[in-house]
């Protein structure tokens, strides 16, 4: 449905001199013999509007029964927007949902994902069935935990050679339990 009111550049409360004094000015400013090729076909159809427009809202009951109509078209579009904004709120609330249900992985390279990356190797192989996981322990996990492997193994060596904590690496690795018992595996 046009709004007629929009094509004569009126407010909707005008009155009717405030619409005939608007029709008159348009319908000069687009008079189609003003203009020459696809502006003046373009003056034609707008001029064809603006004639449309001027019958019906200066007929007090035509324009009477085109407000009630464009009313309850505009009531009819904010029922749809709020239909629209509806929807698009409870579809970013269920992402929201779907989103805080999966589980959250650790960021690379963090202690965590290590620890996540060791459960995960260790179940593969405690289960056979859960091999197909593998697919989800990503490279980057793999490589963080080989650099971290490697760091602490060159702190450690710097360490051992610092005077100052020699004598606490060396305690630390031959009074350790723990470490006298990898110590053991390896020998």
């Amino acid at each position: 449905m046009k709004n007629y009111y929009e094509i004569l550049e009126v407010n909707r409360k005008a009155s009717k001199e405030i619409i005939d004094k608007a029709y008159k000015v348009l319908i000069k400013k687009y008079h189609p013999d003003l203009f020459e090729g696809e502006k003046q076909q373009y003056a034609e159809k707008k001029t064809k509007e603006l004639n449309e427009a001027y019958n019906v809202l200066s007929n007090q009951f035509l324009k009477e029964q085109y407000d009630v109509e464009l009313e309850k078209q505009e009531e009819r579009q904010k029922i749809k927007k709020q239909s629209e904004t509806d929807k698009k709120e409870e579809t970013q609330n269920q992402e929201n949902n779907d989103e805080e249900k999966q589980v959250k992985r650790p960021k690379v390279g963090t202690l965590e994902s290590i620890v996540e990356l060791t459960k995960r190797l260790i179940d593969l192989i405690k289960n056979r069935e859960k091999r197909e996981e593998i697919k989800e322990v990503t490279r980057k996990d793999v490589i963080a935990l080989l650099l971290t492997i490697v760091v602490v193994a060159i702190i450690g060596v710097a360490l051992w050679f610092i005077p100052f904590t020699n004598g606490w690496m060396r305690e630390l690795l031959f009074e350790n339990p723990l470490f006298s018992w990898i110590g053991a595996l390896f020998s």
